[in-house]
């Protein structure tokens, strides 16, 4: 019973980019008209958990027929998140590099620069900056904290591969990779997409044309949770810029229902 209802509900929605929680309610109770709040509740969990639905926006859905933004953790971004798992157990941090945008970018860039973020205190931050800066002494790697636009201008854009340390913004959309038994926490997707437009000054080699392209292929391509970019633009007061920026610039059909 389960499968058939499934594979109707595929029938129905393959062709919306988008479906309300009231229309997969009104779905379901053709098969159970009966179907009380708790076990239509349980349904959506269900079609979440086999990968059948995504979330979208609050109340919103779509068939899970693009993939999850899961992209591959180099060798060193391994050793430097395991390096330091065990001293920063108890607070949350994450890791990502800037190489990752290549998929998506228009043009390809050879300059890669790895990313630290850390929810804590600056001792915390100047604590890791210092024990980045022992570690990676002799492979020639240039490690700095809480860059200003100074240093961006004179030192990490000649830079062939530096580390960079910042603050993390509390309730920050992350993830967990499980690499050689080590669990390693990146930024998801919509993370990345904020704040590509947020630090100018970082990622400016994405910036322009360039941070179109990137978020036409990045929305055409993987699933987009809105509801989560669009909550964690408004922790980096760019909720308004950014949702004109899609609407302004995007060209997929449709993109107004996602961010109305």
């Amino acid at each position: 019973m389960t499968t058939f209802v499934e594979k109707k509900l595929v029938e129905k929605f393959k062709n919306k980019k988008l479906f309300s929680r009231n229309e997969l309610y009104d779905f379901y109770t053709q098969f159970e008209p009966n179907l009380n709040k708790n076990t239509f509740a349980w349904r959506i969990f269900n079609l979440k958990r086999k990968n059948i639905i995504k979330p979208v926006k609050r109340g919103y859905y779509t068939l899970s027929n693009k993939p999850v933004f899961q992209p591959e953790i180099s060798k060193r971004l391994y050793n430097i998140a395991k390096s330091f798992s065990r001293d920063l157990a108890q607070i949350n941090f994450c890791i990502w590099e800037s190489k990752w945008l290549n998929e998506f970018s228009r043009h390809q860039s050879n300059k890669n620069f790895i990313i630290i973020e850390m929810e804590a205190e600056n001792s915390w931050l100047e604590i890791l900056y210092f024990k980045m800066k022992k570690k990676e002494k002799n492979r020639g790697v240039n490690t700095f904290l809480n860059p200003d636009q100074k240093t961006f201008d004179y030192y990490i854009s000649e830079t062939q591969n530096p580390v960079v340390i910042k603050k993390l913004v509390s309730r920050a959309p992350l993830t967990k990779v499980s690499v050689k038994k080590t669990k390693v926490t990146t930024p998801k997707l919509e993370k990345i997409l904020v704040d590509i437009y947020a630090d100018k000054e970082l990622f400016y080699l994405y910036q322009g044309s360039e941070l179109v392209h990137i978020y036409q292929n990045a929305l055409e391509n993987y699933t987009i949770n809105f509801t989560t970019l669009f909550n964690y633009a408004k922790r980096r007061g760019k909720h308004q810029e950014i949702k004109d920026f899609i609407k302004n610039n995007l060209t997929f059909s449709s993109i107004e229902k996602f961010i109305e």
